[in-house]
C-alpha cells in the first residue's frame, strides 16, 4: 500500500521568494485537497489559528462562487486576521462584502470603469511600452547589453497607466507606487519600509486605519479638485457619484490604487519571465502576434498575480470530505488551480494557443476582478511591444521574487537582450 504524504507547508511566505511552491500544491492536489495549514509566527507577525488550505480548480471555484457557504466580510480577504478593532472599518471595502452590499457598490464603480474608457487608453500604453522598451534598450546597450526589466519597464508601465485611468497628477504618481509597496509587500523585508508598532508593541497590520490615514486624506484632496476640476477619469466619475459615501470613495481608491496597481504590476514581469524562460514559444508568437489575446490568459494562467484569498465559513460544511466549521478560514490556492491536471490538459506544460482557458487568476463568482479587461488590455500591448523590441530575450541572472504568500510578484528581471 502506497504511503499518503504529510501535507506541506504553503503557509510559510519566505517560500515563495525563491518560487512559488508547484511541488507542494501538486501533493495537496492528488493527496489532501482540502488541507489544514498551521499558521505559526514569521518575520515578526504574529501567529494565527490556521486555515483550510484548497488546492483544486474545482474547489477553489465553489468557495469562489458560494458568499452563503464563504464569507468575504466575516474576517475580510487576506490570510492573517485584522484586528477585530479594525474589522469594521476594513469591511467597508468592496472587496470584503458579500452580497448585496457588495453587489451596490460594484454597481456604483462600474460605471466609472466602462470598456470605452478603458479602451481610450490603448494608444497611450501602447506609446508608453515603445518608449519604456526603447529606454531599457538604450540603458542596456550603455552597460554590458543586460537591464532589469522591472523597474526599468514594467513598474513604471502598470504605475502610469492606472494614475492616467484614475486621474492622479503626474507630480503625486509616486505616491501611488510607495502606499502599493508598503499594503502589498508588508512580509517582505526589502519592499516593506519601518515597521510600525502599536502601543502593545505589536507590528500594525498595513490595512488599518492608522496605516492609511495619508493615502485617505489624499482621496478626500483629489476629489474635491476633481469636483472643481472635472476631466474623463475614473475618480471624477466617482467623486461626482451622489449615492457614493465619502467614506466608500477612500476605499475605493484604496482598492482601485493597491489591486488596480500590483495586478498588472506582478503579472506584467511573470509573463515576461515565462517566455524569457521558453524560448521557442516566445520566437513563435513573435512570427503570429495575431495569437496574443489567447497568449495573454495562458500567461496570467502560468503566473497568476495573486496566489491566494481567504474566505470565512458562514456555518458548518464539508468541502472535498473535510469538514469545516462555522468561523474557519478557507483559503484558495490561485496558482495551485491553475495547474490543476484535472481542469487543464498538460497543466505544466505553457501552451500559448491553449483554448478554452478557465483560469482563476482573476478570481470567480461575485469578486471576480472588476479591472480585469483594463488589464489584460495592458498585458497585451506591454507584451507587443516586447516582441517588437526585444528579438530573443534570455535571463541574465534570477529573478527576484516577492517574500508573499498573497502576491505573485517579481521584484528584479535581469534579462540580456544584446
Amino acid at each position: 500500500m502506497r504511503q499518503v504524504p504529510p501535507v506541506p507547508d504553503v503557509f510559510d511566505p519566505r517560500q515563495y521568494g525563491d518560487a512559488v511552491p508547484h511541488g507542494a500544491y501538486r501533493v495537496l492536489r492528488d493527496h489532501h485537497p482540502v488541507a489544514w495549514q498551521e499558521e505559526p509566527e514569521v518575520l515578526g507577525w504574529p501567529a494565527g489559528p490556521g486555515f483550510w488550505a484548497v488546492s483544486r480548480h474545482a474547489d477553489v471555484v465553489r468557495v469562489l462562487k458560494d458568499s452563503a457557504t464563504y464569507s468575504s466580510c466575516l474576517g475580510a480577504t487576506q490570510i492573517r486576521d485584522p484586528d477585530p478593532a479594525d474589522l469594521p472599518f476594513i469591511r467597508r471595502m468592496m472587496l470584503n462584502q458579500d452580497p448585496p452590499d457588495h453587489g451596490r457598490l460594484r454597481r456604483l464603480v462600474s460605471r466609472a470603469f466602462t470598456r470605452g474608457r478603458v479602451e481610450r487608453f490603448a494608444a497611450v500604453a501602447e506609446e508608453r511600452a515603445g518608449t519604456l522598451f526603447a529606454a531599457a534598450l538604450k540603458t542596456a546597450r550603455g552597460a554590458d547589453g543586460t537591464v532589469d526589466l522591472v523597474p526599468a519597464v514594467t513598474d513604471d508601465y502598470a504605475l502610469l497607466n492606472l494614475s492616467d485611468l484614475l486621474g492622479v497628477p503626474d507630480s503625486d504618481r509616486g505616491l501611488l507606487l510607495h502606499w502599493t509597496q508598503r499594503v502589498i509587500g508588508y512580509q517582505d523585508p526589502d519592499e516593506a519600509g519601518p515597521r510600525v508598532l502599536d502601543r502593545s508593541g505589536k507590528p500594525l497590520n498595513p490595512r488599518s486605519p492608522a496605516m492609511l490615514a495619508d493615502m485617505f486624506a489624499y482621496a478626500r484632496q483629489l476629489a474635491a479638485h476633481k469636483r472643481e476640476h472635472p476631466g474623463d477619469d475614473v475618480l471624477t466619475t466617482l467623486a461626482h457619484d451622489t449615492e457614493l459615501a465619502d467614506g466608500e470613495l477612500e476605499m475605493f481608491f484604496f482598492l482601485l490604487t493597491v489591486a488596480g496597481n500590483d495586478t498588472v504590476r506582478g503579472a506584467a514581469p511573470g509573463g515576461l519571465l515565462a517566455l524569457a524562460e521558453h524560448p521557442g514559444a516566445y520566437q513563435s508568437l513573435r512570427a503570429d502576434p495575431g495569437r496574443l489575446a489567447t497568449a495573454v490568459d495562458e500567461l496570467l494562467r502560468w503566473h497568476p498575480p495573486v496566489l491566494t484569498f481567504r474566505r470565512t465559513a458562514v456555518h458548518d460544511t464539508e468541502l472535498a470530505g473535510r469538514r469545516i466549521r462555522a468561523g474557519d478560514k478557507v483559503v484558495v490556492l490561485h496558482a495551485s488551480a491553475n495547474r490543476d491536471e484535472r481542469a487543464f490538459e498538460e497543466a505544466d506544460t505553457l501552451d500559448l494557443t491553449r483554448a478554452p482557458n478557465p483560469h482563476v487568476s482573476f478570481g470567480d463568482g461575485p469578486h471576480v476582478c472588476l479591472g480585469a479587461h483594463f488589464a489584460r488590455l495592458q498585458l497585451r500591448i506591454l507584451y507587443r511591444e516586447a516582441l517588437r523590441a526585444l528579438p530573443a530575450p534570455r535571463l541574465a541572472g534570477p529573478p527576484g521574487r516577492l517574500v508573499s504568500n498573497f502576491i505573485n510578484g517579481i521584484k528584479s528581471l535581469p534579462v540580456r537582450v544584446t
